[in-house]
């Protein structure tokens, strides 16, 4: 028995090894022009999810999602976050890798689309905005997002009509 569990800890610290010098010494192609491996894809997208669900405290928003809060929620998704995420009604996202919330939507909660809005994703184009935006406006802008596919009519009026007048 005693050999057998040698064996399992020489393979996990051969394994670690391995991918420490895989990474290391360069092996891994980082070039942000070619496509991610289905690995790195799946391994950095469990990484991140699971970061979130672990330091994203559930909190009840403090904006309700009133008309008001989800137009300014919207002009504030429409400014900020667009360029790389997708304008609502745009069909694709500038970026593959990143998520195209205006046609997924996104299984976030609205808790955790706050924590991301609020302290980003290192090593992604997804900044911290704490220091930008107060907490309020992050609320709005995370209300917006989590409801940006099932918003009453209205609401979508008057941010097209805003992003209209202000050539967004």
């Amino acid at each position: 028995m005693k050999g057998f569990v040698l064996g399992v800890i020489l393979t996990l610290v051969a394994l670690a090894a391995g991918g420490f010098a895989y990474l290391w010494l360069g092996l891994a192609d980082l070039r942000s022009d070619e496509p991610s491996s289905q690995i790195e894809t799946y391994l950095m997208n469990t990484a991140v999810h699971a970061s979130i669900r672990r330091n994203a405290p559930e909190l009840r928003s403090p904006v309700p999602p009133t008309d008001v809060n989800l137009i300014t929620g919207g002009r504030m998704y429409v400014e900020q976050c667009a360029r790389c995420h997708g304008a609502p009604g745009a069909e694709t996202s500038s970026d593959p890798s990143v998520p195209p919330l205006h046609q997924l939507g996104t299984e976030y909660t609205e808790s955790q689309i706050f924590w991301i809005a609020k302290h980003g994703i290192r090593w992604t184009g997804m900044a911290a905005n704490d220091l930008r935006d107060s907490d309020e406006e992050l609320w709005a802008l995370a209300g917006y997002i989590k409801r940006m596919n099932r918003l009453p009519q209205h609401v979508k009026d008057e941010l097209a009509k805003a992003s209209a007048t202000t050539g967004n």
